[in-house]
């Protein structure tokens, strides 16, 4: 029996914990960018459903410290070998089978970078021993880093492709920065891209993508029988002028082969 074991039949789980404190995220930026993050991750997931993406809501993982600040979750987390389909308030660790994140994304402010980078860096490797952890600054868009957990379970910093992306092996895509306009507004947001390095759309961009192609799909088919009639059209025109001269010349144009009308 594993010492995880061991120790979850010696504790009494409490039940019915807080899902929320109140506190937004910083911005409305890292909460746009969670929910891009979220999304994104549930596309390259594809129909699979055994990983829960969540963001922003406790995570709880030791039942003797509930009330400190280690339980407010990342700002994104994917987890596999869950139940995706089962809902969900917090991340609680004795209710989840002990499954920690394989990937974590932490959004930089001007209070969290040295938490970020300091004690929670250090939690997501020794304790959660997550596979991969991110950090971006929504607000200084070059600022992207990533580290991966080796095979002695310390975290090596992942280098950079020359678009300034990071390869998730667990994700099997790319982060990276993107700009460009979203509703309307030019925007900077972590975004994912497939193996190909196309952008991985959200729901509404995917949702208005399908609208436009209709659309092409309906004019092409709208052209083409605008097409198929004018060329009949003109042949119908040529077929006159042709019977009309065959008659000045004397012939009746319905008793010769392939000229009258059929």
């Amino acid at each position: 029996m594993s010492q995880i074991a061991t120790i979850s039949k010696q504790i009494k789980f409490p039940k019915n914990l807080p899902c929320d404190d109140g506190i937004p995220l910083e911005t409305p930026v890292h909460r746009e960018n969670m929910n891009i993050l979220i999304d994104s991750a549930e596309f390259v997931m594809g129909n699979r459903k055994d990983f829960f993406a969540g963001g922003n809501m406790f995570l709880y993982f030791n039942p003797q410290e509930l009330k400190n600040q280690d339980m407010r979750g990342p700002d994104f987390f994917l987890v596999k070998g869950v139940d995706g389909k089962k809902e969900r308030k917090t991340w609680t660790l004795w209710e989840e089978n002990w499954k920690f994140p394989d990937v974590i994304v932490e959004l930089l402010s001007e209070s969290t970078y040295q938490v970020d980078l300091g004690i929670k860096k250090e939690l997501y490797e020794q304790t959660f021993h997550a596979s991969e952890y991110y950090v971006y600054d929504p607000y200084n868009p070059d600022y992207l880093r990533g580290w991966s957990l080796n095979s002695y379970g310390f975290y090596e910093e992942l280098v950079k492709n020359p678009e300034g992306w990071l390869w998730s092996r667990e994700l099997n895509c790319w982060l990276g920065v993107w700009r460009g306009k979203m509703k309307g507004e030019s925007k900077t947001y972590l975004r994912m891209y497939d193996k190909q390095k196309n952008l991985i759309l959200l729901e509404f961009e995917r949702e208005h993508l399908e609208k436009v192609r209709e659309r092409e799909r309906a004019e092409k088919e709208r052209l083409e029988k605008e097409k198929e009639r004018s060329e009949k059209e003109k042949e119908r025109l040529e077929k006159e002028i042709l019977a009309k001269k065959l008659r000045e010349l004397g012939f009746d144009p319905d008793k010769l082969i392939g000229i009258g009308n059929k």
